[in-house]
């Protein structure tokens, strides 16, 4: 049986999130272990009362091998930490989802994400500038990320899909659930040219307090954050705190300061987001001026013997060039230039002063 359906499992118990699957992991050593445990284990495990039995009734009434028939024939994926599909840029964030499900299909080139968020209530204002950003980033080969919510969200996505790109919704939901309704034939073009993820199990029906715990996903899929219109409470915001946290680049399009929708972000950028003018500078803030490059990069250069030499010393601490070279006993101007063709293939990264980590690739087509 694959182990998947375990962690699909431990998903399905409300209370079990990344914090407590990692400790039941770590505690028993695997999902399928952890599902199995008695009710004395899982206390030792660290687990209340309350939250073993809660853990009980879902095993009782859970049937595993029908689960994953019916994710089988919706045709949706299964991704957990223990998958080299996961995406490497989300599992860095602070209690990355366990588990994600996935409508449609992420490849190589989503590794180049920028979400775009705003408002509901968008104005003409929003609706033209949500426009001319999407369609800019798709144009250039720069994933569109968002929310599939009413708005900014949907704009987004339909501007990116219209300029030819590929676009992420992220959902409050589960992916067999399309909210909102309207939105259905959007989210199956978005099937077709990017995918529909979420962290709620089959079955979860659209909740308020579902909404602002799933755009951490929004932003730890992104390099950067883009609102272009929000209010003073809008979930935008929160969107844009938890790029702040995670590390991403935050950018506001400023607006009307009279304007009920341009105040967030406003407000943003007088916290210290990039006031947004030109979409053009998200590629050269980001470095994603050679996005093209990099994926010639990657198909035309094939792999040699001193990139694994190099990718076996990297990881995901920052190495420093000259700690690379003595590591690897390489000449300085081999690993300099062996680096160079590595980050244009996206195999690593520079994260500043010439220290490098590994980017792990996305890979496609993982299915259940």
């Amino acid at each position: 049986m694959d182990d998947r359906r375990y962690w699909i499992a431990l998903n399905l118990v409300k209370g079990i999130g990344a914090v407590r699957t990692r400790a039941l992991i770590a505690y028993f050593g695997d999902a399928a272990s952890a599902w199995r445990a008695s009710p004395e284990q899982l206390h030792a495990a660290g687990l209340s009362p309350k939250l073993v039995e809660r853990y009980l009734q879902v095993r009782a009434g859970v049937d595993l091998d029908r689960l994953w028939e019916q994710l089988s024939a919706q045709h949706i994926c299964v991704l957990t930490w223990e998958d080299e599909a996961y995406p490497a840029r989300l599992k860095e964030i602070d209690q990355p989802p366990p588990v994600l499900y996935l409508r449609g299909e992420l490849q190589m080139e989503d590794t180049w994400s920028v979400a775009i968020v705003g408002t509901r209530r968008v104005t003409s204002y929003g609706r033209q500038i949500t426009e001319e950003i999407a369609s800019y980033l798709a144009q250039n080969g720069v994933t569109v990320v968002s929310g599939l919510a009413r708005g900014v969200d949907a704009i987004a996505h339909q501007a990116a899909l219209k300029a030819g790109g590929r676009t992420l919704a992220i959902l409050g939901n589960g992916v067999d659930q399309i909210y909102p309704p309207e939105h259905r034939t959007l989210a199956e073009t978005i099937i077709q040219h990017g995918a529909l993820l979420s962290d709620y199990p089959l079955g979860t029906q659209p909740d308020g307090t579902n909404f602002p715990p799933r755009n951490r996903i929004i932003s730890g899929l992104s390099l950067a954050v883009i609102v272009t219109e929000a209010g003073d409470t809008s979930g935008a915001l929160i969107t844009a705190g938890f790029a702040a946290e995670q590390g991403r680049e935050v950018f506001a399009v400023p607006g009307n300061i009279l304007a009920p929708q341009s105040r967030g972000t406003n407000r943003l950028i007088q916290q210290g987001a990039h006031p947004l003018l030109d979409a053009r500078e998200v590629l050269e803030i980001l470095d994603l001026t050679r996005v093209d490059d990099h994926r010639t990069a990657r198909k035309a250069l094939p792999g040699d013997a001193i990139e694994t030499h190099l990718l076996s010393v990297l990881g995901s601490e920052p190495l420093h060039v000259d700690e690379i070279r003595n590591l690897t006993g390489l000449p300085i101007e081999k690993v300099s230039a062996t680096l160079t063709l590595m980050e244009l293939k996206g195999m690593v990264r520079q994260v500043g002063g010439m220290n490098y980590v590994v980017v792990r690739e996305v890979q496609s087509g993982y299915s259940v």
